[in-house]
């Protein structure tokens, strides 16, 4: 039989250490990879009189320049009055951080700027797309064909599985050369980076090359850039040389702390050891006070050493932590919600020492 916990502790995660080392490809990319986002204008046809409808002149424009690509010509636009059936839908595709090459297919996606109802059942027409760069006009892809509705509430968005073919090479470049030779750069994810982390991956990459030059290939440039030598050996193929690379094992990968809410699913993510200052916490009918070490705070009633507890309650929770916070919240069944709202306030006031990121 199954025990249903309360919803703070089944959406509390809390950090362990780590009992394996992480790779560099789960923490870094190497400088030059990048996604690239394509955009373009469409034609959805086939709609069952939910398109943007004869009225819409946008849309009308759009179907009488098809129709003269397909020698039939549109000579009045009251001939298209009745065309509820098509809808002009912006195209978007994104092609990946490693790159793709001529005749490759991608997902895209399809939205509707106008007046339709749905775009079920529709076909989208061969339609070009360019990056999304001020100043491309030169198509590097083709979408079309059939639209899939991937959510039944929002019918003016749909997919287009492997829809867009590529017309052009998207090449990853990440060698980079100056006067003392061919060296690469890897960035760490925002998640982890800061100056200890930078060290900790440029200290790891030299203890696992060390044997192999016999210097230190690696130095930080920053809390979230690592420059990394080519060797020697590896000149002539540095796409092994980055495969090896981002196979480095980090013993104990840095990671500042972090506060992450959902207020719309109501998810706390929890990443580190947060740690909050003295403060008394007052949110409707709820009062906690977070004493510091070695007595209360401000008179609240804190008592035992960095103690969090509810007034009234006779023993206090150890330790000025988030951790200790959340399960006392949670032992009194505050709603998600007002949870949320507390560690907004916290982070307002400068006393949550953790960065907090709200999604959703």
């Amino acid at each position: 039989m199954h025990r249903v916990l309360p919803i703070a502790a089944l959406l509390l995660a809390l950090a362990a250490p780590a009992t394996a080392g992480v790779r560099l490809e789960h923490v870094c990319t190497l400088e030059g990879q990048k996604e690239v986002r394509l955009t373009g204008l469409g034609l959805v046809v086939g709609l069952d009189g939910t398109g943007d409808g004869g009225k819409n002149l946008p849309a009308m424009r759009a179907l009488a320049a098809a129709l003269r690509l397909h020698d039939a010509p549109v000579l009045d636009p009251i001939e298209l009055k009745d065309a509820a059936n098509v809808a002009v839908v912006l195209i978007e595709a994104t092609v990946p951080a490693t790159g793709a090459r001529r005749g490759q297919r991608l997902n895209c996606f399809v939205s509707s700027p106008m007046g339709a109802s749905s775009l079920a059942g529709g076909r989208l027409l061969a339609a070009p797309l360019r990056i999304a760069e001020v100043g491309a006009d030169v198509a590097v892809g083709v979408a079309a064909g059939p639209i899939v509705i991937q959510d039944p509430l929002a019918p003016l968005v749909g997919a287009l599985p492997n829809g867009l073919i590529l017309e052009e090479d998207f090449d990853v470049s990440f060698v980079g050369a100056d006067a003392a030779g061919p060296y690469v750069t890897l960035q760490l994810d925002a998640s982890h980076a800061g100056f200890g982390a930078a060290t900790e991956v440029a200290r790891a990459v030299n203890r696992e090359f060390a044997f192999e030059t016999g210097a230190e290939i690696a130095l930080a440039a920053g809390p979230s850039a690592i420059t990394v030598r080519i060797p020697p050996a590896y000149r002539p193929d540095p796409v092994r040389f980055a495969a090896l690379l981002l196979a480095v094992s980090l013993e104990r990968p840095d990671s500042r702390p972090r506060v992450v809410v959902n207020a719309r699913t109501g998810t706390i993510v929890v990443t580190g050891e947060v740690e909050l200052s003295p403060v008394a916490i007052s949110h409707k009918t709820l009062t906690v006070d977070v004493g510091p070490p070695g007595g209360g705070f401000g008179g609240a009633g804190g008592g035992g050493p960095g103690g969090f507890r509810p007034l009234g309650e006779p023993e206090p929770v150890p330790r000025p932590q988030l951790e200790s916070l959340l399960k006392a919240l949670n032992q009194l069944r505050v709603p998600t919600a007002d949870v949320i709202h507390i560690l907004r306030e916290l982070h307002a006031s400068g006393k949550l020492h953790a960065e907090f990121v709200e999604n959703g």
